[in-house]
């Protein structure tokens, strides 16, 4: 939807207090036709400045400003002058939600956060409880293994939407059809294991929600090679592409200083040549013990930006293959072993393939009373976290997700703050758009790769 102001002169005056310029029978009045909201300002500068001036009001339900992001643009004819973001209209308040959930609860509100990356919204969240608790160190081996598995599948993912939805926005639907393809090999594992292909609050204090049911260890192995196989279809269609190329090299050009001033993370900074990456500058889960390599350019444009999340999607197949060649050989549990703070995490599937099984039923309730009271005061009422703050921070595909937890010692949060890397990155549409054309907006917030999800929440 375009919204704009016409202002038409038939001669310069000046606009005198009291004065009607909607007045019909006024041949030489300026007259405004203005839609949209918090206009006043800008058409009181357009009156004093006596120009023609368009505003364009792109989004918040545009194709391409990724759902609910409202892009104010100010234009001379096709460049843009000045661009101005408007966030805001996906809040859920789920920061402020989690306040008044128990611990566990928490990550079935923050997995819905960026919607492409819950994986790593669950991991953060729980990693800063866990430094809150003082049992980073007790988490099971296997449980670690599993969570780099289901974050680094994740990664994918969230690059395939990004290259998939940025092509489809430049008119590549080509790009769309194949990145949606491989990605749906992705959601098919996640269902497989957590019951879920979104939003699975699979990763949970302490562990995983359960461990990987039989086969799936052979069907992730499996989709490896036909994902290679699907990336390196989609980079011969992108990589030299010249029409990819004419309308991605030098657009939204945002240099390393500028990354810096903003506080921009991911790929945007990778593209730099800074190698920041926390899997290796802050390791976390094991990240230091696996071989894999930060991917940097240098033209600080949308093409490096897209060459770079291709080749991280390699790296992230590397690291898989690791963590599968792992979990072959590590057994045991997944889950703390300290049962005051343990969620049940060995479920089992009834005869009638719902619920829980019978035995682990009768294990719960047979071992003693005091057991399953206990168990009955976790699940309710949730396990105590000792007063104090921790912050977690994790590499998501968009970059730095930091979680800043604050506990008063109760079963719930005092507050919960999250830095998501789209609310920071975000920040450069005007360095990136200002001076381009209209078409090249579409581009740099595409490169940006913002999900407002994650801006609002």
């Amino acid at each position: 939807m375009s919204t704009h102001i016409d202002h038409t002169t038939y001669q310069d005056r000046e606009v005198l207090e009291g004065d009607d310029v909607y007045a019909a029978g006024e041949p030489d009045a300026p007259t405004f036709t203005v839609s949209g909201g918090d206009w006043g300002d800008l058409v009181d500068e357009a009156t004093a400045l006596h120009e023609e001036r368009i505003v364009v009001n792109m989004g918040p339900q545009h194709p391409s400003t990724h759902g609910v992001l409202r892009l104010i643009l100010e234009l001379d004819g096709e460049s843009v002058t000045e661009a101005r973001a408007g966030i805001g209209y996906l809040h859920t308040g789920i920061e402020k939600n989690m306040e008044f959930r128990t611990w566990v609860q928490g990550v079935t509100l923050c997995t819905r956060m960026d919607y492409l990356t819950p994986m790593f919204q669950e991991a953060a969240y729980c990693l800063a409880i866990e430094k809150l608790l003082g049992i980073t160190d007790d988490i099971p081996e296997r449980a670690t293994i599993i969570r780099v598995l289901m974050m680094e599948l994740t990664r994918i993912n969230s690059h395939l939407v990004c290259l998939g939805t940025g092509g489809m926005e430049m008119g590549a639907t080509t790009v769309m059809t194949v990145g949606f393809r491989e990605r749906e090999r992705i959601l098919r594992v996640f269902e497989a294991v957590s019951g879920l292909r979104m939003n699975m609050a699979y990763i949970r204090p302490g562990g995983v929600a359960q461990d990987l049911p039989e086969g799936a260890l052979d069907q992730i192995a499996a989709i490896i090679p036909e994902l290679r196989a699907g990336l390196h279809e989609l980079e011969m269609l992108l990589k030299e592409n010249p029409l990819l190329k004419g309308r991605t090299v030098g657009v939204g050009y945002l240099d390393l200083t500028g990354c810096v001033a903003l506080g921009i993370t991911g790929p945007v900074l990778r593209s730099t040549g800074l190698p920041h990456d926390l899997r290796k500058s802050n390791p976390y889960c094991g990240y230091e013990t696996y071989d894999f390599e930060v991917i940097t350019r240098t033209g600080c444009d949308a093409y490096d930006r897209l060459m770079i999340r291709i080749t991280e999607m390699y790296e992230s197949l590397k690291i898989v293959e690791q963590t599968l060649e792992r979990l072959r050989r590590v057994e045991g549990p997944v889950m703390v072993a300290d049962k005051k703070i343990a969620w049940p995490a060995q479920l089992a599937i009834g005869s009638d393939g719902q619920g829980n099984s019978l035995d682990h039923i009768r294990e719960i309730m047979g071992t003693s009373m005091e057991a399953l009271i206990h168990h009955f005061k976790l699940v309710t009422e949730g396990f105590r976290v000792p007063p104090g703050q921790a912050y977690a921070a994790v590499e998501s595909p968009k970059g730095e997700l930091g979680v800043h937890l604050v506990s008063d010692g109760g079963t719930r949060p005092y507050r919960a703050h999250f830095r998501d890397p789209s609310f920071n990155n975000l920040q450069a549409v005007a360095a990136m758009c200002e001076g381009g054309m209209v078409a090249d907006v579409i581009v740099a917030v595409a490169s940006i790769d913002p999900v407002m999800g994650g801006v609002d929440r």
